[in-house]
């Protein structure tokens, strides 16, 4: 098994300059990871950062993207880190401290950062400021670019070594950034019944139905503010809760039980574990202390909707959340004309400017 020590690069050369390109893609949750733990690092004098409370298992997206582009540019001062931060094109102050403190975390895995001078040219494929947490794509295109450069300097890396070194460095960015790297289906956190499970980086699942290859996500734009509470803020919440124990041991039975369902094809027991882990991580929210809400009037009239539609047609078709007002409505492909009539004819009134995203499963990040 890795652990962090294996993630430091030792001997590696150097280069005068490169381009490296790559598009990562945002993840939805089936069992929701809520709550961080701290833990003693395998490295002496270092902290484990973004170490998850409990195991989580996604669904990797494939439209919902960040393409970033890192142009790397060697240089004769090596005390301080050097990049450039571009959003489509323009400079983004306001993202830097963000990356700055990326650049801190990795830098004990990635001693090469401060020889070279990144200009990082970002930009997303779905609407900025549309309520879809970008942190996780964002974080994970900007790990792979990072490897490419390490793959380039340290040639003899392994494809499983630089995937997983890229979902331990993204998610040190962004904890579910981890879950964007490899895999239709990714798993992140330890768990008794899953081989290979690390807390530190996300390991693919690959023993997936067919019923569950194409899968549809169809991304309802509740709300696109800025959430009132942010997710940093939320995990933190879970310590002292009075409900979290009960909470990380639900997550443990729910991903052992809907791995077999990924397996099997069971598609009613999946929606009732989708669906309920959806409430559940609302639930922690609003008995936190102190309590908040995040869904909105809307979220909950979609919600009816879908219990509506399903028990009046049979038709397959569930939803999930993440830590906002925005609902993810999962289908297999097999009923995709129906659900998006259904989506049209009633849901799209309850989306903030009538505006949602068609996703579906995806396979991870691409070099483009």
């Amino acid at each position: 098994m890795l652990t962090e020590k294996d993630f430091i690069a030792t001997t590696y050369s150097s280069l005068e300059s490169a381009n490296f390109e790559w598009s990562a893609p945002s993840n939805i949750a089936l069992v929701k990871y809520w709550g961080k733990k701290e833990q003693v690092s395998s490295i002496p004098g270092e902290k484990s950062e973004q170490i998850p409370a409990n195991p989580s298992i996604s669904f990797t997206l494939n439209q919902c993207k960040t393409i970033t582009k890192l142009g790397v540019l060697k240089k004769s001062d090596t005390k301080d880190f050097s990049f450039d931060l571009l959003f489509e094109g323009k400079p983004k102050e306001d993202f830097k401290p963000k990356i700055q403190k990326f650049f801190e975390r990795i830098e004990v895995y990635c001693p090469y950062l401060k020889e070279y001078h990144f200009t990082i040219d970002t930009q997303n494929t779905f609407p900025h400021s549309s309520g879809i947490a970008s942190s996780a794509s964002g974080m994970a295109a900007l790990a792979v670019s990072i490897m490419s450069l390490e793959k380039a300097i340290t040639p003899s890396l392994s494809d499983d070594y630089f995937n997983a070194k890229t979902s331990f460095l993204a998610r040190l960015g962004s904890g579910s950034a981890c879950r964007s790297i490899k895999g239709e289906v990714v798993i992140w956190g330890n768990h008794a019944k899953t081989a290979n499970s690390s807390d530190l980086f996300g390991v693919a699942f690959s023993e997936v139905h067919e019923y569950f290859k194409n899968f549809q996500d169809t991304i309802l734009l509740v709300d696109k503010g800025e959430k009132q509470v942010s997710s940093t803020v939320g995990h933190d919440l879970m310590h002292n809760h009075p409900y979290a124990e009960q909470r990380f041991g639900q997550a443990h039975e729910n991903l052992t039980a809907i791995k077999e369902v990924l397996t099997s094809g069971n598609i009613a027991a999946f929606i009732k574990i989708v669906e309920s882990e959806a409430l559940t991580l609302h639930a922690m929210m609003m008995t936190s202390m102190p309590y908040f809400i995040l869904m909105k009037p809307n979220t909950l009239e979609i919600i009816n909707k879908i219990w509506n539609y399903r028990n009046e047609t049979q038709i397959p078709v569930c939803f999930t959340l993440d830590a906002g007002a925005n609902v993810h409505v999962l289908y297999p492909s097999t009923v995709k004309e129906k659900v998006m009539q259904f989506i049209q004819n009633e849901l799209v009134v309850y989306c903030q400017n009538g505006q949602y995203i068609c996703d579906q499963i995806g396979t991870g990040a691409k070099s483009n």
